[in-house]
């Protein structure tokens, strides 16, 4: 049996296109081979859409899958957020991990999402994390939903291999509690990034608070932080974009800790 857009169950699973119902399901949506196949490897596929065409040229993921519903091609845009989808998406289980479980594990690098609202960077951050070899990703306050089709999608499947951790606003004391040092990133820092790079301090465990681009960080957590780190600008531009700044610091953390 083919579904079309219609049918009960593709209606079910598109409503997880909404927040309120990823959050009321613990739910979402993973669309692309390429998040299907993350997302099988993780364990937290529930069900997978596809069209004929995309089942039978992606087998070998439609065979892990623990349930494959085949739908018409009205039904996989329903399901799909993209202009051009590429004929998979897959029903998941949300992946969350508490805060004290991630830190439990001490992991040497963390990237901190503080209030992040735009899902293309929070997933960019997520991937760049994921690379840089960092334990976990924290999206503190009232940040972007990770579960978000865009952040999913920029993620490129990193989603799925690093502990994507939700908590409150106020998570200094709890890193430094778990042995990290905190350090903000600012344009105003008294810290240089190089300087941190020379003295050895990035060697340290080390997470890093990241803020939004429209807003920077909140002014309590970049007194919270253990030092506050400016990016050098060689060059005329102002500044970096938040998902630069990003890559920047973890990178420089990751190669200081190797």
């Amino acid at each position: 049996m083919t579904f079309s857009a219609r049918t009960p169950r593709v209606v079910a699973a598109r409503r997880l296109q909404r927040r309120r119902d990823r959050d009321q399901t613990g739910r979402f949506l993973a669309e692309g081979p390429q998040a299907v196949r993350s997302a099988l490897a993780a364990g937290v596929v529930l069900e997978l859409f596809g069209t004929d065409t995309a089942l039978s040229r992606h087998a070998d993921l439609a065979a892990q899958a623990p349930l494959v519903s085949p739908v018409t091609d009205d039904g996989l845009e329903a399901l799909a957020e993209t202009v051009q989808p590429q004929g998979l998406v897959a029903v998941c289980e949300q992946v969350d991990v508490p805060l004290t479980e991630a830190l439990s594990k001490a992991p040497r690098l963390v990237a901190v999402a503080v209030e992040i609202r735009d899902p293309g960077n929070a997933g960019t951050v997520l991937r760049t994390a994921d690379a840089a070899g960092a334990g976990a990703v924290i999206f503190a306050g009232d940040a972007v939903d990770p579960y978000n089709g865009k952040c999913v999608r920029a993620s490129a499947g990193s989603l799925f291999n690093v502990d994507v951790v939700q908590a409150p606003l106020q998570v200094v004391d709890q890193l430094r509690d778990f042995g990290l040092q905190v350090l903000a990133t600012t344009g105003k820092g008294d810290a240089g990034l190089d300087e941190l790079l020379d003295d050895g301090a990035l060697a340290q465990p080390t997470a890093w608070l990241f803020g939004s681009e429209a807003h920077g960080l909140p002014e309590h957590l970049l007194k919270a932080a253990d030092k506050r780190v400016r990016i050098p600008i060689y060059g005329g531009a102002e500044s970096l974009n938040l998902a630069a700044a990003a890559a920047v610091c973890l990178y420089a953390s990751a190669r200081a800790q190797r």
